[in-house]
């Protein structure tokens, strides 16, 4: 199959590199090369003949969007319409990366795909109105959502802890902020199994289980061996931030477990790969 990967360069995208090249035909697209809220991006991604396209870039600077949120709608939602039209020409399908912030986080329990969204921030907004225009201009989608990603290398969550936790000797995490920890390795493996079916539809693919952000920094410096680095416990309230994510932010992962056993192993067990497994791509 021959695959475009817009947001190629990203922690996603070459991760899906990684994951998919021994299989499949890649066509990596990013910045600067590939601008998707051109509207001459239309025409030539259609032109690349893409069997499928993986629509991974965004905006995902999620205080950023809230700072700017034309700059939000520009990137997620009129990029994202660019991209669908683009795979309407071409009758290629689309697999659009969602986020788990598209709901407000007031359900006692983790999100179904049949959950209706209710965005409240610009990101998830802009990522929701991503989610309309595929499903408005498109019979054939995959539209993937998934929660607090991480991947090797670069400026990843994990990597800011450790940082910080050398640097201020002590942190004040979030305990009320509730989602699933996902390990961009796991989730491209997810992926690779759920273009194969053409089964298509909205799905959740995240990390087992779920965690507060407390949670997974008291693993993150366990499995850094910094037990020793003085925790203290905060509320959203507390932390001002230029955006406001949902406090339960929390996917099921119900349609790909039941319908097509795709699952992702457990949140722990991935971190655990994360830091004890040899880096071998990106």
């Amino acid at each position: 199959m021959k695959i475009a990967i817009t947001g190629g360069r990203g922690q996603l995208g070459r991760t899906l590199e990684h994951v998919l090249s021994p299989q499949h035909q890649l066509l990596i697209l990013d910045l600067p090369e590939t601008d998707i809220t051109r509207r001459g991006e239309i025409d030539s991604i259609a032109q690349l003949a893409p069997d499928l396209v993986i629509h991974a870039a965004a905006m995902t600077d999620v205080d950023g969007c809230a700072r700017d949120p034309t700059a939000a709608f520009r990137a997620n939602a009129l990029g994202t319409q660019n991209v669908a039209l683009a795979c309407q020409r071409a009758r290629a399908v689309m697999l659009y990366v969602s986020t788990n912030e598209v709901f407000d986080g007031t359900k006692n329990a983790p999100y179904l795909e049949l959950d209706e969204p209710h965005a409240i921030n610009p990101y998830g907004a802009s990522k929701l109105a991503g989610e309309r225009y595929v499903q408005m201009l498109l019979h054939r989608f995959y539209i993937v959502r998934t929660a607090w990603l991480y991947a090797r290398g670069g400026n990843n969550f994990p990597n800011k802890i450790i940082a910080a936790a050398k640097a201020k000797g002590r942190l004040a995490v979030v305990d009320d902020e509730i989602g699933n920890p996902t390990y961009a390795p796991d989730l491209a493996r997810a992926i690779a199994e759920l273009i194969e079916t053409n089964h298509f539809g909205i799905y959740h693919l995240v990390g087992e289980g779920t965690a507060s952000r407390y949670d997974w920094v008291v693993r993150i410096l366990q499995l850094a061996g910094m037990n020793d680095v003085p925790l203290a416990r905060i509320q959203l309230a507390d932390y001002p931030r230029a955006s406001t994510p949902p406090r339960n932010g929390a996917l099921a992962n119900f349609a790909a477990a039941t319908m097509l056993g795709i699952r992702l192993r457990p949140w722990q067990d991935a971190l655990e790969e994360y830091f004890n497994e040899p880096i071998t791509h990106p």
